[in-house]
This record gives C-alpha cells, structure tokens and sequence, in this order.
C-alpha cells in the first residue's frame, strides 16, 4: 500500500500547478506521479481539499450494530443458532 505523502507536499504541488507549471513539470519536481498530481489538483479544484482522505479503520461494523439488537434477541430465544438462519433472519426482516 501507498504511504500518505505529507500535505506539505500537497500545498507545494498545488501552488506549483497554479503558479503556471504543468503537471507533469510538477510530478518530476517534486518525484511523485503525474496521475497523484491530477488527483489532488481535481480536490482542490473540487472541493478546496488538501489533507488526504481517511484510510483504513471500521467500515463494516456499522452494518452489525443497526441489527445488534435483532441478533442478540435471536441468540437469546434459540442460543444454538447457526450463522445460515441469522442471516436468513436478518434477509427476512431487514433486507
């Protein structure tokens, strides 16, 4: 996986790009790819953005904890429930 590159770098690149270079000039300045380049000028252009995005962490959990309550009380009324009927359950009561 790609390292996050500083947002340091960000701001220069994209200082560099509207001070009149090209993108590629700017890649090879400052050693990072043309296509990185394009991403973080399209952000800034886009949406002001100059941090990077969030990477990793919980992105499923969420799923779990809106049906938790449903799971527990199932386990509760039968506690040797499989894993196949949970998810039927579930497909029957919340799709």
């Amino acid at each position: 996986m790609a390292k996050i590159l500083s947002e340091d770098l960000r701001v220069r690149v994209i200082a560099a790009v509207e001070g009149g270079l090209s993108r590629h000039a700017v890649a090879q300045r400052f050693g990072i790819g043309v296509a990185t380049a394009v991403r973080w000028l399209r952000a800034w252009r886009e949406a002001g953005a100059t941090a990077a995005k969030p990477r990793g962490g919980d992105r499923h959990s969420a799923r779990i904890e809106a049906c938790g309550a449903v799971i527990l009380a199932a386990v509760d009324r039968q506690v040797d429930i499989t894993l196949v009927e949970l998810a039927e359950l579930l497909e029957r009561e919340h799709g």
